[in-house]
């Protein structure tokens, strides 16, 4: 994740981190991307089923049962075992976790072990009763899935009158005093919309927005050409850049953060380096702390059926199951050739990544998007839109 709100806009310095020692357990959750030991994020996917179907899910998901998912002891037994191990975070997700009929008990045996416990959902589910229950087991936060406006958001998920039903459950989630955010991917049919999901977060008083780079994963993998173009890219994100920066401006200080394409913290390096902005230097210091992508270091996943991935769009590669072991012994056990490279991708990344000189704060950004489009999950990842000469080290640029 890349905090333009925190980065930009001055929300976050590098002495916030340091004041806690910079490690997850004693972090607040808006600096946790900033911590020292990288004790992985759980992305749990509880539940393979989903009342929509949205046209990017890396899940591939349906409305249907599906057999061989996590029983309720299971899920106890991950939760107490990712608790001891000391991951800071576990984040239920799906297919859409409002399905699982047992979420609550669930999310209420990880809030007792000391763990924050967050859903990602596509909303439509949660009913003013539900934004209660989810206030009460003490979720920390809610992550509400909307790739446009009306039009756009039901066209892109499947369903016919799936925006309101989201906006209801955000509402719902607000009135109960959750902390609830937006989660957009962006693709070439919704790039168009970015502004008004600014315009969405003032009207609504919506906290928290996070804009997702298109992962060629699951049915996402359809979209491959539907992704954009590093021009457009840039731009997309200089619109975001700018309209953080005028929210704060007004005094509407929303949290704003990009995921998923970690050339976003270089790029806003050199655009505040081009702006002789004095902060330029701080920020630097928090992209070094943050260390970019962090698949299979500071981010995992364990499927519906207990398998664990290096993260949640990487479901071809399997590190383990957490029925037969563990996931603390599966995740630090670098016997496995993949998660030992991805502990550290700097040695195994290959062409412009390899001699890049953002390379130690992008983590050498998304493998599995560069697997998807090139057949090699060392090769340059191809929605880098960094320029040769900007990723060029100062000794290598042209006189």
């Amino acid at each position: 994740m890349i905090g333009i709100s925190k980065l930009y806009c001055g929300t976050v310095e590098p002495s916030d981190v340091l004041r806690y020692g910079g490690k997850s357990k004693d972090l607040p959750s808006h600096l946790l991307q900033f911590s020292s030991d990288k004790k992985p994020v759980v992305v749990w996917n509880c539940t393979r089923r989903c009342n929509l179907r949205c046209v990017h899910c890396y899940s591939q998901s349906h409305d249907l049962k599906y057999e061989g998912e996590m029983t309720t002891d299971d899920g106890f037994r991950l939760l107490e075992d990712l608790a001891r191990f000391g991951a800071p975070v576990i984040l239920f997700s799906g297919g859409e976790p409002l399905t699982r009929p047992d979420l609550l008990t669930l999310a209420r045996r990880a809030t007792s072990l000391g763990m924050r416990a967050v859903i990602s959902t596509n909303g439509t589910l949660i009913e003013p009763g539900t934004a209660a229950q989810l206030k009460e087991v003490g979720l920390s936060y809610v992550g509400v899935s909307l790739d446009g406006m009306r039009e756009t958001n039901d066209k892109f998920r499947g369903k016919a009158g799936a925006f309101d039903l989201a906006l209801a459950g955000i509402r719902n989630c607000l009135a109960a005093g959750i902390k609830v955010g937006l989660r957009f991917t962006i693709n070439k049919r919704n790039a168009a919309d970015v502004g008004d999901i600014f315009t969405l977060l003032q009207d609504e008083n919506i906290p928290r927005v996070c804009f997702y780079h298109l992962v060629y994963a699951g049915r996402g993998t359809k979209l491959m050409a539907e992704d954009l173009d590093h021009e457009e890219t840039r731009r997309v994100v200089d619109l975001i850049i700018d309209r953080t920066a005028a929210l704060h401006a007004q005094g509407l200080p929303k949290e704003v953060l990009t995921v998923d394409n970690h050339c976003d913290g270089p790029y806003l390096y050199l655009r505040m380096l081009a702006e002789k902005n004095p902060r330029a230097a701080e920020v630097w210091q928090l992209l070094q702390m943050n260390q970019g992508n962090s698949s299979g270091n500071g981010i995992g996943c364990v499927s519906w059926d207990g398998t664990v991935h290096p993260d949640q769009f990487w479901r071809h590669e399997s590190l383990g199951n957490v029925r037969e072991r563990p996931f603390s012994q599966i995740w630090t056990d670098l016997s496995n050739p993949l998660m030992a490279r991805l502990k550290d991708k700097r040695p195994h990344v290959t062409g412009r990544c390899a001699t890049c000189r953002f390379l130690d704060v992008c983590g050498g950004n998304f493998r599995v998007r560069a697997e998807a489009a090139t057949g090699d999950l060392w090769a340059p990842d191809p929605a880098c839109y960094l320029t040769d000469e900007e990723i060029a080290r100062p000794d290598e640029k042209a006189p």
